[in-house]
């Protein structure tokens, strides 16, 4: 078995979601006591919080590539980037370690075209929807449309990731302003909605609403066990 890297604590929250989906992974595939082999760092995330809202993305992959080098030299045999959002420095983490990184746009994308979905919905921090690394990356390697909320639906969904889900606060009326969001994706052609940030899956699941959901905490945690095991 493959010891796998983690990057984790942006935020916690979902890092715990991550941890639980790999241990789960690997004793559903081994069974008995089997557990996955995980060396992990856990950043603070009130730093990379600061330099993302101030634009400063050499900031945080710098703080990050220390971390990589550090799992690296812990023994993890590949990495995973445990947020949407810091993929946008994926390059540069990658630059500076030997060992690959497990691109969490490019797991999803996998999931997404084995269930014939080309046009998808993408909720997200507001980095995630606005920016083209992430965007970018399904639709120029993977050809798959993607839609993202107006500017106010986005707002409301960036604003309920920073200041509720990664503090652990879970709240009925953020639900429903995600459902009616999703809703409207779904009425404008969106095939399923893409959980494109790690903390959507503790607010929105698929027993809310009939739109399909890709959780893609879920699917990079899967495609990592798959690595970790072959």
């Amino acid at each position: 078995m493959k010891t796998i890297g983690m990057l984790g604590g942006m935020s916690w929250e979902s890092t715990a979601s991550y941890y639980k989906a790999l241990n789960e992974g690997v004793k559903k595939s081994l069974g008995g006591l089997h557990s996955a082999k995980i060396c992990m760092y856990s950043v603070d995330f009130d730093e990379i919080e600061k330099l993302q809202h101030q634009g400063n993305w050499s900031g945080a992959a710098n703080i990050l590539s220390k971390a990589a080098k550090s799992v690296e030299a812990g023994g993890a045999d590949f990495l995973l980037i445990c947020t949407n959002t810091m993929h946008k420095v994926a390059q540069e983490i990658s630059s500076q370690i030997s060992i690959p990184i497990l691109h969490i746009a490019d797991a999803t994308a996998e999931k997404l075209l084995e269930d014939n979905i080309n046009c998808v919905g993408l909720l997200g921090t507001k980095f995630t929807m606005e920016q083209d690394f992430y965007k970018g990356r399904l639709s120029e390697n993977h050809n798959i449309q993607v839609l993202v909320p107006d500017a106010d639906e986005r707002k409301i969904v960036h604003n309920v990731i920073y200041s509720e889900l990664c503090l652990g606060k879970v709240f009925e009326s953020s639900r429903n302003e995600y459902l009616k969001i999703i809703d409207n994706l779904y009425a404008k052609g969106a095939q399923a909605i893409i959980l494109g940030c790690t903390e959507i899956a503790l607010l929105v699941q698929q027993q809310h609403t009939s739109v399909p959901l890709y959780d893609t905490t879920e699917i990079h945690a899967a495609e990592a066990v798959k690595h970790a095991l072959s």
